[in-house]
């Protein structure tokens, strides 16, 4: 089946949140957004057939999700795009990907605890980490020929007294998809501190060059303490219906997140339309993943060749994955609030920056490419006119 990704889908007026609160996070209505990482494509035709079938019975009570059909849906696709065998019953429902993360966070250490995650990275990541009481230990990505990488020997000192490494793979916001070489590595360095991993991995299908993700689970056989939370929310864009997944291969932690989700948080009742579109999603849609990442691809191109041509001073190279450019401002003659400044109030545009992300995301930009590229091309047209402005001004003042 061939889809559609040059089709424009207004999303005005639906609650969105990248769409129609654009204002909560740049002050200013009206704006072109390219800020929160949903897309604005259509989802795959098996899943909203199947939607539109559920609807029409008008009955939505409880439903379980524990059985074949849901876990054996994961387990195929797992076997079957990422070449990981995975056992139905490490897999456990959840409500979200960062309700799983931080359930667990809560699980496997204590109050004060340290717990180790790259910077930068998901702003979320280091808010789970404070607010749930424990010790962020930020480590520094590299910035390395346009890319970042783990500083192992700096890695190594922050794991040998931390309790856990919160790992995001591929990596939001720079695109890393982590090599076999890192991976290797993170995980001898966490079996020899005894540091226990948790990895979201909801960005797992969206892969732009020749590497392929490798799911953490993958490394079962090497050691036990690895837990995994995604979803196929980022890659079918359905996080509106709700619904994630767990993998738990500890039986005692697995009790453990059971007994919160059940008798402490009372979240164990999936929405019915999200536990069918990760079925349909996990089994059916492998020509949307396929034609999504084709697509994804050329976007990234286009902003490469664009910004190259006539916004030379911002440097971007293709990510590994994900569908967000991060694109480096350093070499950019203005503050990070000119910038922004300009780009809302000049270009009428919103694009994130980098400081959300860390520190070590300061001077970068983060740009949602899982849009048509018309409106990329739009929104890349008036990030140039909000620049060109700023470089107007600045030869009229010198």
């Amino acid at each position: 089946m061939k889809y559609n990704f040059d089709e424009i889908n207004n999303r005005l007026g639906t609650y969105c949140t990248q769409w129609d609160y654009i204002e909560d996070r740049f002050g200013e209505k009206d704006l072109l957004p390219f800020s929160i990482s949903d897309t604005d494509f259509k989802i795959p035709h098996p899943i909203t057939k199947k939607i539109l079938e559920v609807s029409k019975r008008e009955l939505y009570g409880y439903s379980r999700w524990n059985h074949s059909d849901f876990k054996g849906s994961i387990c195929s696709f797992y076997e079957r795009r990422h070449n990981c065998k995975l056992n139905q019953d490490w897999i456990v429902y959840s409500p979200s990907v960062m309700y799983s993360v931080s359930l667990l966070i809560r699980i496997l250490s204590k109050p004060g605890d340290e717990v180790v995650t790259f910077n930068p990275m998901y702003d979320s990541f280091f808010t789970v980490i404070e607010d749930n009481k424990r010790k962020l230990i930020s480590h520094n990505l590299l910035k390395v020929n346009g890319t970042f990488e783990i500083d192992f020997t700096i890695l190594e000192n922050q794991l040998s007294s931390a309790k856990l490494l919160l790992l995001c793979a591929p990596h939001n916001p720079t695109g890393r998809i982590w090599t076999k070489e890192e991976m290797d590595k993170i995980i001898d360095l966490c079996k020899k501190y005894e540091v226990k991993i948790i990895s979201d991995e909801i960005h797992m299908d969206l892969h732009l060059k020749n590497r392929k993700h490798i799911p953490l689970l993958s490394y079962k056989d090497s050691y036990d303490e690895i837990y995994t939370a995604s979803s196929c929310s980022k890659t079918l864009n359905v996080p509106g219906l709700g619904g994630s997944y767990v993998i738990i291969p500890n039986e005692k932690v697995k009790e453990d997140f059971l007994h919160n989700t059940r008798k402490v948080d009372f979240l164990n009742s999936p929405s019915i339309f999200g536990m069918y579109a990760t079925m349909v999603g996990y089994t059916e849609c492998d020509d949307y993943i396929d034609q999504l990442n084709e697509y994804i691809k050329e976007n990234m191109r286009f902003v490469k060749e664009y910004l190259d041509k006539y916004l030379p001073d911002f440097k971007f190279e293709i990510p590994d994955g994900t569908y967000l450019a991060w694109i480096d401002a350093r070499d950019v003659p203005f503050s990070t609030e000119e910038i922004q400044d300009a780009l809302v109030h000049v270009g009428k545009v919103a694009i994130m920056k980098g400081e959300t992300y860390g520190e070590n995301g300061t001077k970068y930009l983060r740009l949602n490419c899982g849009c048509p590229k018309s409106k990329l091309e739009e929104g890349l047209s008036r990030m140039k006119k909000a620049m060109d402005w700023l470089y107007s001004n600045q030869k009229k003042e010198g």
